[in-house]
């Protein structure tokens, strides 16, 4: 970027986000905006950072820097789902429900008239996201940072420029390396990094199973019998279930439900001694039927609405209460509430839902301008997670993922997940839409990332069908972390139990998954180390001009390549191969780049290995297992 010719716009606006159901509705109104001709300082950091600091004297809420650019790609602003280059957008920086319920209903109804589409796609500014963060690096191995936590957004429109908008005055970081690994060290060194996983996340999949003990039980015994390797047991429900019209739901209370499942406590003990670990949930709501809610309302520990109510937010088809974590009483007691109710109780890790839903019409006991908290409610929620785990004395052994998220979430959470994917082939909302999602954490900095094997949304039509699950399990082989979903409408979605084929191909995928955990656990150190992601864009470490476009390969490290089968009914697949020595892992044919078709029956997702990795032998000695094990 060209700072010397650095264009600066300053004024006043006005902004109403009105909110329905975690999505929001942008309006904003520019009353006055001019050039601005103040002083500019740029300082010097290190040999490749420097920071842009505005010396305002007026205080401003509408900034525009526009800057030249000899980009041609541009990546991040967060997680973006429906494209991974950027260039030609305009990127909101701003946390949201990304699964719009007026884009659902939309796409439900498009259906029914035209039948379905899978590669249909919104204009970008449809699309909202879960994770957001002003940063975005470029094809020159360039990133750009603005340490604000209000609004802005990222305009990519402008051939050779680059214009940042800002509802604030807030300094801007830029930063320049010689290779993308160099870009990504440079950059977390700045933002934070992830810890490694803890050891046993490797041992096998996370199963998720709902319903209590006897149910668990059930599927555990199915699951072993058929050679599953388990490492987990992820149960949402453990406090509870409500049923809406939207599915089976959590009940936001957040302690073990006694009826639904007796015996929790000797029952987790039970499954710890046979190397099954169990998983919870939580999220920053509170059901308002329940007495953990009245505990916090009597004590004011709560958001409030203008009039000094409990803020009641619509999540699906219900209302609940938000704790307010500006609140250092009402932090310490919902942190209180997972070191004893979640760790006392025995969990090895839960998911830590939500964080987008901050309204900026409530009033915080802080008394801070929500427009300037919202962004950072997701970071927040996640740092009061960790802190309960380190309280506890537990890091290393207990984890948690997120799914909101924003700058400082890099170093407070120990792991994303991709949110609530549609059970279907779309492109911006089902299987395929997990890669760029995956690549774009990974560019900001994020480099610990997964999503639910087979989706979640299951909604009027969309329902998952035995192909995707397999086709997703395939994908997840090749991530840090196997976890499955049973959707929001369990009954209407194939499960990994249904039958013996569905349990054989598991068993095959989890293996694999297994046969990596060294591999793995190397990259999740250079991830912790360096900030070097462990599911890495193409052009990482191949400077080729379509890599820079390529949306849906990624490579796993730097040794194996993986192309995701994400059409339906496809048994081939077009497989676009860098310039280096390639084995498919299936044939054990050799190509040296170029783009080839392979086959892709169920159970042989397209993977190659790099034939002059160290790792090499190590690999392949898993795939071979794996193939032997196929072939019989």
């Amino acid at each position: 970027m060209d700072l010397d010719q650095i264009r600066i716009e300053a004024g006043y606006g006005s902004a109403s986000f009105p909110m329905k159901k975690g999505s929001f509705q942008y309006d904003d109104v520019i009353t006055e905006i001019k050039p601005w001709n103040g002083q500019v300082e740029v300082d010097t950091l290190n040999d490749q950072e420097c920071r842009l600091r505005l010396k305002m004297e007026e205080d401003f809420n509408r900034i525009r820097i526009t800057f030249p650019a000899d980009a041609r790609h541009f990546y991040g602003g967060g997680e973006t789902f429906s494209e991974w280059d950027l260039k030609g957008q305009r990127i909101r920086v701003w946390v949201a429900e990304h699964q719009n319920a007026d884009r659902i209903d939309r796409k439900i109804a498009r259906q029914e008239e035209r039948g379905v589409d899978p590669e249909f796609k919104e204009p970008f500014e449809a699309y909202e996201s879960y994770y957001v963060q002003p940063t975005f690096i470029t094809d020159t191995k360039e990133y750009v940072h603005v340490d604000t936590t209000a609004f802005a957004a990222f305009d990519f429109t402008s051939e050779g420029y680059v214009t940042i908008e800002l509802f604030e005055n807030a300094p801007v970081y830029f930063g320049k390396a010689d290779t993308f690994t160099g870009l990504a060290e440079l950059l977390t060194r700045r933002l934070g990094r992830q810890k490694c996983l803890p050891d046993w996340t490797h041992d096998g999949m996370i199963l998720a199973i709902q319903q209590g003990p006897e149910v668990i039980d059930q599927k555990i015994r199915k699951a072993r019998k058929a050679g599953v390797p388990i490492a987990g047991i992820w149960s949402q429900d453990w406090c509870g279930c409500r049923r809406t019209g939207f599915g089976y739901q959590v009940m936001w209370n957040w302690r073990y439900d006694e009826e639904l499942y007796a015996g929790l406590p000797e029952k987790i003990r039970e499954w710890n001694k046979e190397g099954i670990r169990f998983l919870g949930y939580i999220n920053p709501f509170m059901a308002i039927e329940k007495d953990i809610y009245r505990y916090a309302s009597e004590h004011g520990y709560c958001v409030k609405d203008k009039e000094g109510k409990d803020y009641l937010v619509t999540i699906t088809t219900f209302p609940a209460a938000m704790i307010d974590l500006t609140n250092p009483d009402a932090y310490d007691w919902y942190k209180g509430l997972i070191k004893k109710n979640l760790i006392g109780l025995g969990l090895s890790g839960w998911m830590a839902d939500f964080g987008e839903y901050l309204p900026v019409d409530c009033v915080l006991y802080s008394g801070a301008d929500p427009w300037k908290i919202h962004n950072e409610w997701p970071a927040i929620w996640a740092k009061l997670n960790r802190e309960a785990v380190l309280e506890s004395g537990k890091e290393g052994e207990v984890f948690f993922f997120t799914r909101a998220g924003y700058t400082g979430t890099i170093r407070e959470s120990t792991m994303m997940w991709t949110g609530d994917q549609h059970v279907d082939w779309s492109l911006d909302d089902g299987l395929a839409s997990v890669i760029p999602a995956t690549l774009s954490l990974a560019v900001c900095g994020y480099g610990l990332s997964h999503s639910d094997v087979g989706g979640y949304t299951t909604i009027g039509p969309i329902t998952r069908t035995r192909e995707l699950l397999m086709r997703w399990e395939e994908m997840n082989a090749f991530s840090p972390l196997m976890r499955s979903h049973e959707g929001n409408r369990p009954s209407l979605n194939v499960q990994f139990d249904d039958d013996e084929e569905l349990l054989a191909h598991l068993k095959r995928c989890v293996d694999i998954h297994v046969s990596l955990k060294e591999y793995l656990k190397e990259l999740e150190r250079f991830n912790e180390e360096k900030g070097i992601p462990v599911m890495r864009p193409l052009f990482y470490h191949y400077d080729e001009d379509w890599t820079y476009s390529e949306s849906f390969e990624y490579l796993l490290g730097k040794d194996l390549l993986v192309a995701p089968v994400i059409k339906q009914g496809a048994t081939t697949r077009t497989v676009h191969l860098p310039e280096d020595r390639w084995e498919h892992v299936w044939t054990g044919q050799t190509y040296e780049g170029g783009t080839v078709t392979v086959e892709a029956p169920l159970g042989q997702i397209p993977v190659f290995i790099r034939k002059d990795s160290e790792w090499y032998d190590a690999i392949k000695k898993g795939f071979c297992a794996w193939r032997e094990e196929a072939k019989a």
